[in-house]
């Protein structure tokens, strides 16, 4: 199937599916035309890389999981290696919301103090 054909079946679009090509986590063979041609395949290792983005992964981490990405991988449980990369994912979100959050205060408190809160 051609990239957007691969873009339709899983709801991802064309340009992140070259990210994803071009981090290595899928394939694709090239036509006489030049198009991008993946197999059938490619469906269900695109829907578990949409997953694990969408959980707040990243493209580096999902890399992780390139063994797991063509099955069904809700049914084979939570692995040590996903419970880890979720884990120092989390905790970078955590510090970001925690500085996120400082800016806002500090913002506040200028605002307060200029007295236009």
């Amino acid at each position: 199937m051609r990239i957007g054909e691969l873009a339709a079946a899983t709801g991802v679009s064309a340009r992140s599916l070259r990210h994803y090509e071009q981090a290595g986590l899928i394939d694709s063979e090239r036509a006489a035309n030049g198009y991008r041609v993946y197999d059938a395949g490619a469906v269900t290792r695109v829907g578990n890389i949409r997953m694990l983005v969408e959980a707040g992964l990243t493209v580096d981490d999902v890399r992780v999981f390139l063994p797991c990405l063509d099955g069904d991988m809700l049914a084979r449980g939570v692995s040590e290696g996903f419970v880890r990369v979720a884990r120092e994912r989390l905790a970078v979100i955590e510090r970001r919301i925690a500085s996120q959050v400082a800016v806002r205060d500090r913002l506040s408190a200028a605002l307060d103090s200029a007295g236009l809160g």
